[in-house]
């Protein structure tokens, strides 16, 4: 029984459900009819998500937010500059490591914006400044939903499919319903607001249909053929490397910035984070058939940063020190 209870410390339910709904879609993907009412579940949920978020995010947070903009800049600095450059760097591991389509989804990953909802309750946990991490969540969100697609044009280019016409479907299905929940955030905000398990179910819920969506797409279209045991084991050790260096990094400026420890924990926390909501249905239209093995290494990275994290997290609610013993954490954290 002791050993059960050690397991399910580390193994969040959440990703056990992950893991039955890549097994569901190997096992019965929607096609026909049904994968198009699969699809467009996923994009209302999606849709749904952001109104909320926008619907939750009020001015006056907004601003306190804002006026931690060392803290900002740290947590955009680290998603949409560092992420992308060791993306980058990571090229020269083609083909001898990776292959070119799961470096594609890796380098995709990297031009993710960070996440909302864990990073807030992670942060909760560790007892960090819960404002800066609503802030910080939501800006990032909001400015990937424009960088994330320009960055993938740039950077990925024509092997991502990338158009016009998929930046303006991924502003209607994210930046759109955000807007919308901004607008009438005066009169629904408040029901919002006292409903918090609502958002969280329907920001699990969604993540869910969107990956069942996105895995049943390369079911039909044949494309795990592509990917060997031995690859994806090699894009773990990567991921593995990649979570460890933004988790070091992030805390190093976190300090070098003489940040407060509440400050300290939303720029490691959020830093290192990338959110799976938003990637998911930005790598359907920008990958489309291909978007199976291109959402692949986001997958693996949030179950890996949700593990790591909720620990780094237990570990900062009980040290009044917080992320100064990230050096020493991350090395012990479990991958």
């Amino acid at each position: 029984m002791s050993v059960v209870r050690r397991l399910t410390r580390f193994l969040d339910p959440y990703i056990v459900l992950l893991l039955g709904t890549v097994g569901l879609a190997a096992l019965l993907p929607a096609s026909g009819p049904a994968a198009g009412a699969v699809d467009g579940a996923a994009t209302g949920f999606i849709g749904l998500l952001f109104f909320l978020y926008g619907a939750r995010l009020s001015t006056r947070e907004a601003l306190d937010g804002l006026r931690r903009w060392r803290l900002h800049l740290a947590v955009l600095a680290a998603t949409f500059a560092v992420f992308p450059l060791l993306g980058l760097a990571a090229r020269g591991l083609v083909p001898w490591l990776i292959t070119d389509e799961l470096y594609d989804g890796l380098l995709f990953l990297c031009l993710v914006p960070s996440t909302v909802q864990s990073s807030i309750a992670m942060t909760s946990l560790a007892r960090g400044n819960v404002p800066a991490a609503i802030a910080a969540g939501s800006f990032s969100s909001v400015l990937g939903v424009l960088l994330t697609p320009l960055l993938a044009a740039v950077l990925i280019g024509s092997s991502g499919g990338f158009s016009a016409d998929s930046l303006l479907a991924i502003c209607g299905q994210l930046l759109l319903p955000f807007l919308l929940g901004q607008l009438l955030r005066r009169w629904i905000g408040g029901f919002v607001r006292r409903h918090r398990r609502v958002l969280s179910l329907v920001d699990r819920g969604s993540i869910l249909v969107v990956v069942y969506a996105a895995f049943s797409q390369g079911m039909n279209a044949g494309v795990w053929q592509e990917a060997s045991w031995r690859r994806l084991l090699a894009l773990f050790g990567v991921e593995v490397l990649l979570l460890a260096a933004l988790l070091l990094l992030t805390a190093w400026v976190a300090r070098r910035l003489r940040l407060p420890r509440e400050d300290r924990i939303v720029v490691v926390l959020a830093g290192s984070q990338k959110s799976l909501a938003a990637g998911l249905p930005m790598a359907s239209v920008i990958f489309q058939g291909q978007a199976a093995l291109a959402v692949l290494p986001l997958m693996m990275f949030h179950q890996m940063q949700l593990i790591v994290c909720a620990y780094l997290a237990k570990r900062w609610s009980d040290d009044p020190e917080g992320p100064e013993e990230t050096d020493s954490a991350s090395r012990s954290a479990p991958a």
